[in-house]
């Protein structure tokens, strides 16, 4: 079956993600092949101290998004897209969308990025003895409680962005496990929110003062390969402006990024591993046991299956190291010279690759905003070098590339050598790794492991959900997740991989010794240099 039949079938699948700096859709074949993509670029604001997204932008975006794919299909196969097999959404995990009795949102939608819950996660995590990081959604909304915000007792039902697009689409409060397990902390063998933890939550002095139960405030929790609804006639105008989308299509499980990204690079198994890098960083590894510790550089969330991850999530990684690229290209620009910006990017990280190993004496701070793993409360961008570094341009694109990785690498240390956590293979992801070589070489120096990076890399997240969305609609009887992609998706993937190099490798051991030392200046700068 050629594309153009199967997309007037309705059989093609499509994935829809709302990422950091960009709302992507993939529409993927039965052999889960990309035939078709649309997208929507969108930037977060710093709105009275609180990163967000507005909700009204996000709808638009999705439905600009969802248009430029019907325009990409319309071009390649000359048909029109009135009906999928089914559809998955996803976004970026964490945060805090807060409704009432109405419908109508509470607060500004505070975003994965926002580290303000600083004495709600500590009081959490001693009561559950469990890492609760400052941008999970139960985090969010305990501090808002202790902060006296008027609106927490008027809630009804509190989400991420996946689950209230989710939400608009099919009319279902629920939530895939991976999604749901950055919101409060998830019992793997039940694949639900843990009892325990909900029992102590309701008993802590401030929450018995609110109206609410949080068991009924908080979206069901489905795992991957259920059911979470149909996309309802509203939903269908909501996402297809031009009102062709048929009406009923199955709707698979909302995850979070983080889920979408392991899907996508196929790291659910045990001993698996994933980065994706691109506005925010994080490492996911699969774990064969429960760590000994509890510690807060590292979450413990799930796979969209249920089963439990280590997680090294730091909220900066590629935004400064954009900016400088950047400006390059408005020097460029200055001198006459028109570059074209994926040559831009490809030729000054190549560049980077000729730099010192341990960066000749020059180290970055990528912080655009604050960073738990650091210690830092806000962003300042920095950069630092002694009078006598080797300031060349290989040098300092290193830097920044290195600085873009430094402080994961922080959190990469304490599970991989402190807590002896094992990896057979770790797969790069994400715009990051768009550069053949260079990004994927630097990971593999700091985690001191092979490093993949599959052609699919630049889908990443959208492509994930639309195979989670292909697992819902075509698994067999008791296929696992595991088993569908091993036999399924990937049976026939290609991917680079590259060792890591022991120079790479002893090089990044100095640049981050500096790096960690030299973090005191950084904290200065946020006590210093206030922010507009």
């Amino acid at each position: 079956m050629g594309n153009a039949e199967l997309i007037a079938n309705g059989k093609a699948i499509l994935g829809l993600e709302l990422g950091s700096t960009r709302i992507k859709a993939v529409l993927i074949d039965e052999a889960h092949n990309p035939i078709a993509t649309g997208g929507y670029e969108w930037e977060n604001q710093l709105v009275n101290g609180i990163w967000t997204y507005d909700l009204k932008e996000a709808w638009r975006g999705v439905q600009a998004c969802y248009q430029d794919l019907k325009k990409d299909v319309m071009e390649k196969y000359g048909a029109s897209l009135k009906k999928v097999e089914s559809i998955g959404i996803s976004g970026m995990m964490h945060g805090y969308v807060p409704f009432n009795a109405k419908d109508e949102l509470l607060v500004p939608f505070r975003t994965w990025r926002n580290t303000m819950t600083e004495e709600a996660v500590k009081e959490l995590s001693e009561v559950f003895c469990f890492n609760v990081p400052q941008r999970w959604s139960i985090a969010h909304l305990y501090q808002a409680i202790l902060s006296g915000e008027e609106h927490v007792s008027d809630i009804t039902y509190i989400t991420t962005l996946a689950g209230y697009i989710h939400w608009q689409l099919t009319g279902q409060k629920v939530m895939g496990v991976g999604e749901a397990s950055g919101m409060f902390p998830i019992d793997a063998t039940k694949k639900d929110y843990d009892a325990a933890m909900l029992d102590k939550f309701c008993e802590l002095e401030k929450v018995k003062e609110m109206p609410w139960n949080i068991r009924e405030i908080l979206p069901k929790v489905l795992v991957a390969g259920d059911s979470a609804g149909v996309l309802t006639e509203e939903g269908a105008k909501l996402l297809d402006i031009s009102g062709e989308l048929e009406a009923g299509i199955p709707m698979c499980p909302p995850e979070g990024d983080a889920g979408t990204g392991m899907v996508a690079t196929n790291s659910v198994g045990v001993r698996t591993g994933n980065v994706s890098a691109g506005t925010s960083v994080f490492a996911m590894v699969v774990l064969e046991k429960a760590l000994e510790k509890v510690h807060e550089e590292l979450d413990i969330v799930t796979t969209p299956a249920g089963d439990n991850v280590a997680m090294v999530h730091c909220n900066n990684c590629t935004t400064d190291l954009n900016a400088w690229v950047n400006l390059f290209g408005e020097f460029a620009s200055a001198m006459g010279v028109n570059v074209d910006k994926n040559e831009l990017f490809g030729t000054l990280y190549r560049k980077a690759l000729e730099g010192d190993k341990d960066c000749g004496g020059l180290v970055a701070y990528n912080f655009y905003s604050g960073e738990h793993i650091a210690r830092v409360n806000e962003g300042r961008p920095m950069f630092v070098r002694t009078p006598s570094a080797n300031f060349n341009l290989a040098n300092f694109m290193r830097t920044h590339l290195y600085a873009s990785l430094s402080s994961l690498k922080i959190g990469l240390d304490i599970l991989l050598k402190e807590e002896q956590v094992k990896v057979d293979r770790i797969y790069g992801h994400g715009g990051l790794f768009k550069t053949k070589g260079v990004a994927q070489g630097i990971l593999a120096a700091a985690f001191d492991a092979p490093v993949a990076v599959m052609e699919t890399a630049g889908e990443g997240g959208p492509w994930g959900m639309a195979i989670l969305a292909s697992y819902m609609a075509r698994r067999e009887e008791g296929e696992t997740l595991e088993d569908f992609l091993n036999n399924k998706v990937f049976k026939d993937s290609k991917g680079d991989v590259m060792e890591p190099v022991a120079e790479d490798v002893a090089g990044f051991e100095a640049y981050i010794q500096v790096y960690v030392a030299a973090l005191e200046a950084e904290r200065k700068a946020v006590e210093t240099i206030l922010m507009n």
